[in-house]
């Protein structure tokens, strides 16, 4: 009923809002039909990707159909309870993930060059 609210009244959205939404914190043993669940209750769900390597376990994205849905979704389970963990949900920003990425890639190559060169950490210090 919030979300209908919303839209009559024609509510301009933060930019960072979009349909897309990263959880973390989440129980490693979660299963795909909990987090239908859980966040299927504030609107259609498009799709649900959950961590599932040794990084990205205890996350996953949730894709609503309606933007209206995800804010909903973030505003009311930010801080939710599943199995004694509290959920910490956030709206997916592409240039922060992708900067987290690149930051990892620089290391790869760096670890790789003083692998190359016979450099250790004692070193450089």
């Amino acid at each position: 009923m919030a979300t209908i609210s919303l839209r009559k009244a024609n509510t301009r959205l933060p930019p960072e809002v979009n349909r897309v939404i990263y959880v973390r914190n989440l129980p490693f043993n979660i299963t795909s039909e909990e987090m239908y669940d859980i966040f299927g209750k504030y609107g259609a769900i498009r799709q649900i990707r959950i961590g599932t390597n040794k990084d990205t376990r205890g996350t996953a994205f949730v894709v609503y159909e309606d933007i209206y849905d995800a804010k909903t979704a973030v505003d009311h389970l930010s801080g939710f309870n599943v199995a004694n963990r509290y959920l910490i949900v956030l709206y997916y920003q592409q240039a922060k993930m992708s900067k987290k990425f690149d930051q990892r890639k620089k290391e790869d190559e760096l670890n790789k060059l003083q692998e190359k060169y016979g450099v250790t950490a004692k070193d450089l210090k």
